[in-house]
């Protein structure tokens, strides 16, 4: 038998248990449906592990319900999504399949950003035909910086009760976090009041949120049914309309094809411009200022155009 002297004994186990007071705890595992989503989660809690379902180059409407998402929502201790549904041709699927009681629909861990903030443009229920109708409003709610701030409140109050130990350090990143945020609307507005009485055309409602808040006129749509792709005769009847007092320019998201909009866009003689429609799929939570910066100054430089 091996002898180990008890001093030897006693030094290992202090090491021992230092060792494991000092090893990271359980690290919070959060689902996003959106990148905008993970980047208000690591705002609050840094040391997160955030996976996202989507990323800024995919439409969030249709998104297929795969293994990998199923496993990762299986872990989530928690789960952040738009709702409105923005995701309901897939998140259910997943929701069925992860079994996992914590991130259902209803669970203190399942957060829908659109329960938490006011929705513009709610429409009557229609039958498929009429595209992608969203009856509890457009669902694009993290275009309004003004939104992102309620929404950041539910997200916080999630995490706490799922970490409840970390409430007072949890507020006051959030209390950081809301003060900076305010500061920096108040500088885009400033910056962006130039753009206000612009009348665009754009693919789609998903800079709805963007315009309302800064002023912005969507005079025409590419889309013939919210989400059908344009047509031919769609977007000859647009230039038939528009041709009189041409908009200022073509909006497309970055998801979007960018060809109807080109073809527009040369017709009318009008700058066709691509925004992005959300932060990259890892991106820290300072990215979601560098968002907004760069969606007014790509609108300031069409602004300017003519």
């Amino acid at each position: 038998m091996l002898h180990i002297p008890s001093d030897s004994w006693r030094g290992w186990l202090a090491g021992a248990t230092l060792a494991t007071l000092m090893a990271p705890a359980h690290a919070l595992n959060v689902f996003v449906c959106e990148p905008e989503w993970g980047a208000v989660v690591r705002a609050l809690a840094p040391d997160a592990q955030v996976r996202s379902a989507t990323h800024a180059r995919q439409d969030p409407h249709h998104i297929e319900a795969r293994p990998s998402l199923i496993a990762a929502l299986r872990r989530a201790d928690l789960a952040v999504c738009t709702g409105a549904s923005l995701e309901s041709g897939w998140l259910p699927v997943l929701q069925q399949r992860s079994a996992n009681p914590r991130v259902q629909t209803g669970a203190p861990g399942m957060v829908f950003a659109a329960d938490h903030a006011a929705l513009i443009d709610p429409r009557p229920p229609g039958s498929p035909f009429d595209g992608d109708v969203h009856t509890e409003g457009n669902p694009h709610l993290h275009l309004d910086p003004r939104r992102m701030l309620e929404v950041a409140g539910a997200v916080r109050e999630a995490i706490e009760q799922t970490e409840p130990a970390r409430r007072e350090q949890l507020r006051s990143r959030q209390a950081a976090w809301e003060k900076d945020w305010r500061g920096r609307i108040a500088q885009w507005e400033r910056r962006a009041a130039p753009l206000r009485g612009m009348r665009i055309a754009a693919q789609h409602t998903s800079y709805a949120y963007l315009w309302n808040w800064l002023g912005i006129e969507q005079v025409a749509d590419l889309e013939p049914k919210p989400g059908m792709p344009p047509t031919p005769g769609h977007l000859q009847r647009v230039l038939a309309l528009a041709s009189a007092a041409p908009p200022r320019a073509v909006i497309v998201s970055t998801y979007q094809d960018p060809k109807p909009g080109q073809w527009l866009g040369q017709q009318l003689r009008i700058p066709v411009l691509q925004l992005p429609a959300t932060v990259s799929e890892e991106a820290p939570a300072s990215e979601l200022a560098t968002f907004f910066d760069q969606l007014i100054d790509r609108l300031l430089e069409v602004h300017g155009s003519r």
